[in-house]
C-alpha cells in the first residue's frame, strides 16, 4: 500500500511534515522529561495557531530554546526573552515566550518532588495510556475531565499559558491517551507501545 493512503487521522492530512508527525510521533508515550518539556513548550505556543504553524517552526524552537533543555530555560534572562522576541523563528508573542521561562521553572521543581516530571504527570493516569475508542475525527474532543483536573493543578504549582485544551492536545501528542481514532493505522501500534511502557 502507497504510505500516503494509509487510512490516518483526518487532520493529518495537508502536508508530508504533518503526515510524518502523526505517523512517527503522535500518541506515542513519551516517559522522557525533555520530551515531555518541548511539548508543553510546543503545545504553548500553538494557542491560537495551527499545529502546522508550530510544527514548521520546531527546528527553530529547539535552537532558541536550548534545544528543550528546561534547566538551561530556566535560567533565560529578560534579555533572552528581548532576544527570543527579536527571532522570526519563533512565533514572537511576549506572553508565550515568558511563560515558556516560568513554565520551565515550574517544570523543575514538580521533578524535584517527583523524581521526574514524566513520573508525576503520568501518575495522572496510573502510568499507563488511557485506550480512546473514537470512531470519526468529529467526536475527538478539545478537552477532558483530565486535563480539566491538569490544568487546575497546574496552574496552582506555577505553569502558565496552559489551559485544559492545550494540556489536552499535550495528552494525546505524548501518549497519556490514544486518541487515534480506529478506523488509523496507528491505533493499534500505539496501543501496543503504551502496552510496553514500564516504570522503575
Amino acid at each position: 500500500m502507497d504510505p500516503i493512503a494509509k487510512p490516518r487521522c483526518g487532520w493529518a492530512r495537508g502536508s508530508e511534515l504533518m503526515v510524518r508527525y502523526h505517523d512517527e510521533e503522535w500518541g506515542v508515550p513519551r516517559a522522557d522529561d525533555r520530551g515531555q518539556f518541548e511539548f508543553l513548550v510546543l503545545e504553548s505556543a500553538q494557542a491560537g495557531l495551527s499545529w502546522s504553524t508550530i510544527l514548521s517552526r520546531r527546528e527553530g524552537y529547539r535552537q532558541c530554546f536550548a534545544g528543550f533543555d528546561p534547566v538551561r530555560v530556566a535560567a533565560f534572562t529578560e534579555a533572552d526573552v528581548a532576544r527570543l522576541m527579536a527571532d522570526r523563528r519563533i512565533i514572537r508573542n511576549r506572553l508565550k515566550i515568558e511563560s515558556a521561562v516560568a513554565n520551565a521553572r515550574a517544570f523543575l521543581e514538580v521533578a524535584a518532588r517527583h523524581g521526574s516530571f514524566s513520573r508525576w504527570i503520568w501518575g495522572y493516569v496510573d502510568g499507563r495510556p488511557l485506550e480512546h475508542e473514537i470512531a470519526s475525527d468529529d467526536l475527538l474532543p478539545p478537552n477532558s475531565p483530565l486535563s480539566d483536573r491538569l490544568a487546575r493543578d497546574m496552574k496552582k504549582l506555577g505553569f502558565r499559558f496552559l489551559g485544559t485544551t492545550i494540556l489536552y492536545s499535550h495528552l494525546q501528542a505524548t501518549g497519556l491517551v490514544n486518541d487515534h481514532i480506529l478506523s488509523c493505522f496507528r491505533h493499534e501500534e500505539v496501543r501496543a507501545l503504551g502496552e510496553k511502557l514500564k516504570w522503575n
